[in-house]
C-alpha cells in the first residue's frame, strides 16, 4: 500500500461510536480511584505539579539564604540552619527540580509526539512517579525537624562520613538514592517508548528532534546515575556500618567519592540542558514558520554533548593535586564540548533568520535563555583552564556560572516549553501580558542577581559560608544580588499565579500556534487516548506537510481507530524504519505501582534511623508486590493470534524476544545494572591505584569463588537451554531445567558468601575486604533476584500462562541471566585470579 494512501472517512455515526468505546477504554477513574490511574497524561502531569513544587520549595530557600546575605554578619539565620538550606537547595533544584521537571514534559508529550497512543509501561512510569514523590518529600520535610543534610549537594567525605552527626547525610544518601530510582524507571520507559512505539513512517531521520534528544538524555541518564547509586552504597555502608571507603586512617580515600559524584555529575548538567534545548528545537521552527535547519548536525550534536559530558567529571577536581597530563587531557575536553553546544545554537539563531518570525512570549523566554546560556557558556570556558580555575574555585564567580549555565540552558526553556504547551496540558493559553512581564522581571532579576556575584567571587568572596565580614568591600555587590534575587522571584510568582489562577480567554483552536508536529494533531486538551488514529507519518513536520494530516486523524482514517475489546491498546513498530509489528496492549488503571512504591520506600528510608528489620520486612513485602504486578500485567496470553489494525493490515498482539516491548525494557534496565556493577569494579581497582600494594592481604582465595562460578555458569547455561525445550513443547523438562537452576543458583549464593567469610574477611578493617563483601553482597543480591525469576517462570508455565509458542517471560529472564553470569565471570576474575597476578 503507498505511503500516500488515505483510506476514505467512516460513516459519522461510525466514527462516533469509535470514538466513544476509546474515551470508555482510556477514562480516568475517578475521586480517590485516580491515584491508580497510570496513563501519560495523568502521570505526566502529577510529575509536572510535584516538580514545580519543590522548585518554588528550593526558590524560597535560596531567597531566605540571600535575605542572610543582604548585609554582612547578619544573624537572620544561624549557621546550622543555613548550611541545611544550602544543601537542600542545591539537592532539591539538582535531583527534585532539573531532572523530574524534563521527564514530566516526556512523558506527557512524547507519545503523541511520536504519534502514539502511549508510552510502553504505563506503570512503570507511575512507579517512578511515586517513587519521586515519597523520596522527595521525605528528604524536602528532613529540615523541619531540624534533621536535613547540611554537607552540601556533593556531600563530600569524611566532614560527612565522620564529622558530621545525626542522620542528615543518611537522609540525603537513602532518599535521594530512592528517587534515583525513579529518574531510572524514567529512562527505561522513555528510550524504548521511542525506540519501539513511534507512528508507522516515522524513520529515525524523521523523529521530532525532541525525540531525539530525550533518547540521549535517557542513555546517558543509564550510564551517569548508576555510579552515583554505588557511590552512595558505599557511603551509607561507611556510615552505617564503618567500611572505610572514604577513611583514610584505614585505607580509604575521600576521592573516591568525587570520583564516582562527579561522573554523575557533570553530565548531569548536560542531562539538564539537553532536554531544555530540546524543547526550543520544537519552538523555534514553529515560530519561524519554517523546518529546522541542519536537523542533521542537530542530531550529532547533541550525541556528541552526550558522548563528551562522561570525559570531564575532573573539571570539579582541578584543585585535588592531580598530574598535570589529567589536567590538560580534562581541560580539554571541557573546552571540546563547547563545539557541539554552539552548533546546536548557531542552527537555532539560523532557522529563525531564515523563517518568518512570528513574537510570541515562548520565543522571547527562548531569547532569554540563549542569551544567558552563552554567557554562562563563556564562563564556563574560562573555568575550564585549570589555571584560571585555581584562581576562582570555591568562590562565588563558580556560583554566577553555575547558574548561568542552568537557568539559561534550562530554567528559561522551561518556562518557554510550559507556555507553548500549556494548551495542550490544560486547554487554555497562559496570559501573553503576564508572560512578558514575568519574562523581563525574571530576565532582568536574575541578570541583577548573578551577574555581581562573578566580581564578588574574583574579590574573595567564598562560597558555602553564611556570613562574611565587613571589611572586605563586598557589602553592595551582595545587597545587589539579594534585590536581583527577589525580583526574579516576582517573575516567577507572576508565572506561577497565572498557571493557577489563570482565566480562559475565549475558544482555542486545536492548534493555536501553527505548529507542523504530531502533538498538535488533536483536540485540546490533549485526549487520554493521545491520539485518536495513529496515522502514517512521511516527513519531519507532518501537520505542514501532510495535507488534512489533523483531520484524517479525528476521523479515525489510519490505524487503531477503534477500541473493540475496550482495551488500551498502540503500535509496537520497528526501530530503524517504524514498520508496523504488533499490536500492544498496555495496562490500565492499578494500584500496583504505587503499592510497590510505597514498600520500597521502606526499603531506603527505615535505614535511616536504624529499623532494618522493617526495612527487611519492607523489602519481602516490595518483591511480592512486584511479582503481583507482573503476575497481573505482562505478557499474559490474548484471547486471539491477531487483530485487524486498520489500513487492511492484521498485526500480532503478542511477542517475545526482541519482539517484545518487556525484552527491550529489560535489555536498557540491564544496561544499567552492567553500568553499575562496573562502577563497583572500578572502586576495585581505583584501589589498586592508590595503594602501594593491592591486595594487602590474602583474599577470598580460589576455591570457593571457583566452585560459585561454576554453579552460576551451570544455572545460567540451564537457563538458556529452557528456551529451547520450552520451544519444543516439553513443558515438564523446562520446569525441571528452571527448577534446577535455580537450585544451582541458591548453591552458588552460599558459596560466594562463604568465599570471604572463611578467609575471615572483616570489612571494617580496610577497603579490601570491603570492596570484596561490596561485589559478594551484589553478586549474590543479583543471584537471588535471579533465583526468584527462574521460579517465577515456573509458575507461570504451571499456570498455562508460559507456552511453546507465548514465551515472553523465559526470554527476558534469560536475557537478565546474561548479564548476571557475565557479571558473574568478571567477579570471579577479579576477586579470585587478580590477586593471583598483582
Amino acid at each position: 500500500m503507498p505511503d500516500a494512501y488515505v483510506p476514505p472517512a467512516a460513516d459519522p455515526s461510525v466514527q462516533r461510536e469509535q470514538a466513544a468505546r476509546l474515551a470508555a477504554a482510556w477514562q480516568r477513574p475517578r475521586g480517590w480511584r485516580r491515584f491508580s490511574e497510570v496513563n501519560n497524561s495523568a502521570v505526566g502531569y502529577w510529575y509536572l505539579m510535584t516538580a514545580l513544587a519543590f522548585f518554588l520549595f528550593a526558590g524560597v530557600l535560596a531567597l531566605l539564604m540571600r535575605t542572610q546575605l543582604a548585609v554582612p554578619e547578619n544573624d537572620f539565620l544561624p549557621a546550622g540552619l543555613y548550611d541545611q538550606m544550602f544543601t537542600l537547595h542545591g539537592s532539591v533544584m539538582m535531583f527534585l527540580f532539573a531532572v523530574p521537571i524534563i521527564e514530566s514534559f516526556a512523558i506527557l508529550m512524547l507519545p503523541q509526539m511520536n504519534g502514539t497512543r502511549e508510552l510502553p509501561f504505563p506503570r512503570l512510569s507511575a512507579f517512578g512517579f511515586w517513587c519521586f514523590a515519597i523520596g522527595g518529600f521525605f528528604v524536602c520535610g528532613s529540615i523541619f525537624f531540624g534533621a536535613a543534610p547540611s554537607g552540601g549537594w556533593f556531600m563530600y567525605p569524611p566532614l560527612t562520613t565522620q564529622y558530621t552527626e545525626g542522620v542528615g547525610p543518611d537522609v540525603w544518601l537513602l532518599g535521594l538514592s530512592f528517587v534515583e530510582i525513579a529518574s531510572i524507571s524514567a529512562a527505561v520507559e522513555l528510550m524504548v517508548g521511542i525506540l519501539k512505539t513511534r507512528a508507522p513512517g516515522m524513520r529515525i531521520d524523521r523523529m521530532p528532534l525532541y525525540s531525539w534528544y530525550m533518547l540521549v538524555v535517557a542513555g546517558m541518564i543509564l550510564v551517569g546515575f548508576p555510579p552515583l547509586i554505588v557511590g552512595d552504597l558505599l557511603f551509607e555502608l561507611e556510615r552505617a556500618a564503618g567500611w572505610p571507603f572514604f577513611d583514610p586512617a584505614r585505607g580509604g580515600d575521600p576521592l573516591l567519592w568525587q570520583h564516582l559524584f562527579w561522573i554523575f555529575g557533570h553530565p548531569e548538567v548536560y542531562i539538564i540542558f539537553l532536554p531544555a534545548v530540546a524543547l526550543v528545537a520544537m519552538i523555534v521552527p514553529t515560530f519561524a514558520r519554517t523546518p529546522m535547519v541542519g536537523y542533521s548536525w542537530i542530531v550529532l550534536a547533541a550525541v556528541g554533548v552526550g558522548f563528551l559530558s562522561f570525559g570531564l567529571w575532573v573539571h570539579h577536581m582541578f584543585t585535588t593535586g592531580m598530574p598535570a597530563l589529567s589536567l590538560g587531557f580534562f581541560s580539554a575536553a571541557s573546552l571540546a564540548v563547547a563545539v557541539p553546544t554552539a552548533i546546536q545554537i548557531f542552527c537555532f539563531i539560523a532557522t529563525t533568520l531564515v523563517g518568518r518570525f512570528v513574537p510570541s512570549v515562548p520565543m522571547l523566554f527562548v531569547a532569554g535563555a540563549l542569551a544567558i546560556f552563552v554567557l554562562g557558556g563563556l564562563t564556563g570556558v574560562m573555568v575550564a583552564v585549570a589555571p584560571f580555575d585555581f584562581q576562582a574555585h570555591d568562590t562565588y564567580f563558580v556560583v554566577a556560572h553555575l547558574h548561568y549555565v542552568l537557568i539559561g540552558g534550562m530554567l528559561f526553556p522551561v518556562f518557554a516549553g510550559l507556555h507553548y504547551y500549556f494548551p495542550s496540558i490544560a486547554g487554555r493559553q497562559l496570559s501573553a501580558t503576564l508572560g512578558t512581564w514575568s519574562f523581563w522581571l525574571m530576565f532582568v532579576g536574575f541578570n541583577v542577581a548573578f551577574l555581581p556575584m562573578h566580581v564578588s567571587g574574583l574579590g574573595g568572596m567564598a562560597r558555602r559560608v553564611y556570613t562574611y565580614g565587613a571589611d572586605i568591600g563586598l557589602d553592595l555587590l551582595n545587597l545587589v544580588s539579594t534585590i536581583g534575587a527577589f525580583v526574579f522571584a516576582a517573575g516567577v510568582a507572576l508565572l506561577v499565579g497565572d498557571l493557577l489562577f489563570g482565566r480562559r480567554r475565549g475558544a482555542l483552536p486545536d492548534n493555536p500556534w501553527n505548529a507542523g508536529t504530531l502533538e498538535w494533531s488533536g483536540s485540546l486538551p490533549g485526549r487520554d487516548w493521545g491520539m485518536r488514529s495513529i496515522p502514517r507519518v512521511r516527513s519531519r513536520y507532518p501537520l505542514w506537510e501532510q495535507k488534512d494530516l489533523a483531520r484524517h486523524i479525528e476521523e479515525g482514517r489510519y490505524y487503531l481507530p477503534d477500541a473493540e475489546e475496550g482495551r488500551r491498546e498502540t503500535l509496537v513498530t520497528s526501530v530503524i524504519d517504524a514498520r508496523p509489528l504488533q499490536v500492544c496492549r498496555v495496562p490500565g488503571p492499578g494500584y500496583t505501582g504505587l503499592v510497590a512504591a510505597v514498600f520500597t520506600s521502606g526499603i531506603f528510608i527505615f535505614p535511616v534511623f536504624g529499623a532494618y528489620a522493617a526495612a527487611a520486612t519492607s523489602a519481602v513485602a516490595a518483591l511480592l508486590a512486584v511479582v503481583w504486578w507482573l503476575w497481573r500485567d505482562t505478557a499474559r496470553i490474548p484471547e486471539k493470534p491477531d487483530k485487524d489494525a486498520g489500513l487492511g493490515l492484521r498485526l500480532p498482539l503478542y511477542g517475545s524476544g526482541p519482539g517484545s516491548i518487556g525484552w527491550w525494557g529489560m535489555l536498557t534496565a540491564m544496561f544499567a545494572d552492567a553500568v553499575a556493577f562496573a562502577s563497583l569494579v572500578f572502586v576495585y581497582f581505583y584501589f589498586w591505584t592508590v595503594h602501594e600494594h593491592w591486595p594487602p592481604q590474602p583474599g577470598p582465595g580460589l576455591s570457593w569463588p571457583a566452585l560459585a562460578s561454576a554453579l552460576l555458569v551451570g544455572a545460567w547455561l540451564l537457563a538458556c537451554a529452557s528456551g529451547g525445550t520450552n520451544r519444543r513443547g516439553r513443558s515438564g523438562r523446562t520446569r525441571g531445567a528452571l527448577a534446577l537452576a535455580a537450585l544451582l543458583c541458591i548453591g552458588s549464593i552460599a558459596a560466594w558468601i562463604a568465599a570471604p567469610l572463611s578467609h575471615g574477611m572483616a570489612p571494617q578493617s580496610h577497603p579490601y575486604p570491603a570492596t570484596v563483601w561490596v561485589l559478594v553482597i551484589w553478586l549474590v543480591g543479583h543471584l537471588g533476584i535471579g533465583a526468584a525469576m527462574l521460579l517465577y517462570c515456573v509458575a507461570r508455565s504451571a499456570a498455562g500462562q508460559l507456552t511453546a509458542t507465548h514465551d515472553a517471560d523465559l526470554h527476558n529472564v534469560t536475557l537478565y541471566w546474561h548479564f548476571t553470569g557475565a557479571s558473574g565471570l568478571v567477579a570471579f576474575a577479579v576477586l579470585a585470579l587478580f590477586p593471583l597476578v598483582s
